[in-house]
């Protein structure tokens, strides 16, 4: 039985999107244990409690724990498994969201070199950093990493710029693989289905109220001009307020209230606004990009719900606050993404436009880059099977980088 314990994942986060990453990567480990005949077994190491959990199994446990004050019960965890990935929550692996959650990623990443755990770090984004300490530490760990995957070029040249020479998988987002129901065919005739996610973070000013994110337009008003034009529309469109970060009563969810929270924004501005359609307050990732598979077009903020519209097939329009969305997108060869710390507002209303005219063309881009993101992406899991293999034979980690001897 080979155990792998899963860091800066979760199973109950209200952000759907690092739920979509933990829900794909347990996916890709069975695919994996499945096809190489390997018995698993997944610690999810979760500092969330409360909100409904995305993902089980026999195969799966959820350890709920918090890193700050027992970190000596996570620390326990990591040294009870065999092989240790971190995904850093999709984009947490940078200093641009804080001290605080900068120092839990290195807090975690620390352990598992310290237990002597081969650390894995899945495909994420990469910086940027800022800060001198940040990057020494950084370094530090990557070179010490069983296997060091990036999901876009940008993440990529991250690494060689703190100096890491060895080997890296440029592979894509784990997302890729998450499951879905195919929506059932529609009858021909019907109001065209346009989908925007709404960033409840953006439309607060981001964590400190204050433009955070170096936005170049009122947020808020572009988004209200999005929805008045498709409500206005020639062509009839039903538009729907896709929420993608979602509180459910969780102790997270008192403090993300009003600030995080997607779905009240959607219906604030659904009050506003007349005639527009709420998505369901979705409870797993997979529920809610099937919903998203149901839509003709796509646009959005919160980078998951876009990335669930792209490998469902849906043309979309991603609406970026940081340079994660371009580097995963553009690496694909998906260049349909609009920069809202670069454009004005005119600009980036006048080009979702145009590419709900031009959607048709966008769903055959979005077809050719998703098959690249899946032919990337298996770079990440033949690496991943094959160190759990060599692992699970007794061999270690192999020779190369971050054998894991335990020496910081």
């Amino acid at each position: 039985m080979l155990n792998i314990a899963l860091i800066f994942h979760s199973a109950s986060n209200p952000n759907l999107g690092v739920g979509a990453l933990t829900v794909s990567e347990v996916e890709i480990i069975r695919r994996i244990a499945a096809a190489r005949g390997l018995q698993v077994h997944i610690d999810v190491i979760d500092s969330l409690s409360g909100g409904p959990v995305c993902v089980e199994g026999p195969d799966v446990a959820i350890r709920r724990t918090r890193l700050l004050r027992r970190p000596h019960e996570v620390f326990g965890l990591i040294r009870r498994a065999d092989l240790v990935i971190d995904i850093g929550a999709g984009d947490s692996f940078a200093d641009i969201y804080g001290r605080g959650r900068l120092l839990r990623l290195f807090m975690m990443k620390y352990m598992a070199h310290l237990a002597g755990r081969p650390l894995v770090l899945a495909p994420q984004t990469y910086g940027p950093f800022g800060r001198p300490l940040s990057r020494f530490l950084a370094a530090r760990s990557i070179r010490r990493a069983a296997i060091v995957a990036t999901r876009d070029r940008l993440s990529t040249d991250c690494a060689r710029d703190l100096g890491y020479r060895g080997p890296v998988i440029e592979a894509s987002d784990v997302a890729l693989r998450l499951p879905y129901d195919t929506p059932a065919p529609r009858p021909a005739g019907g109001p065209v289905r346009v989908g925007l996610n709404v960033s409840g973070l953006l439309m607060a000013g981001g964590y400190d109220r204050g433009n955070m994110f170096g936005l170049r337009m009122d947020y808020p008003a572009l988004v209200r001009e999005i929805v008045g034009r498709f409500r206005a529309h020639p062509d009839g469109c039903e538009l729907h307020l896709v929420a993608h970060v979602i509180p459910h009563g969780t102790d997270a969810g008192e403090a993300l209230a009003g600030l995080e929270d997607d779905h009240r924004a959607a219906r604030a501005l659904a009050a506003e606004f007349p005639g527009v359609v709420v998505a369901p307050a979705f409870r797993t990732p997979s529920e809610a990009k099937s919903y998203i598979a149901g839509l003709d077009f796509f646009m959005g903020a919160r980078m998951h719900s876009c990335i669930a519209a792209f490998s469902a097939g849906v043309p979309v329009v991603p609406m970026a606050y940081s340079r994660k969305f371009a580097g995963l997108f553009g690496s694909l060869g998906y260049d349909r993404t609009v920069d809202c710390t670069a454009e004005e507002g005119g600009a980036i209303v006048a080009r979702i436009l145009a590419a709900y005219e031009d959607r048709a063309a966008l769903g055959a881009e979005v077809a050719a880059a998703l098959a690249r993101g899946h032919d990337k992406l298996a770079a990440y899991e033949t690496a991943l099977g094959d160190l759990m293999a060599r692992l699970a034979a007794g061999q270690g980690a192999g020779q190369g980088a971050g054998q894991g001897t335990g020496r910081l």
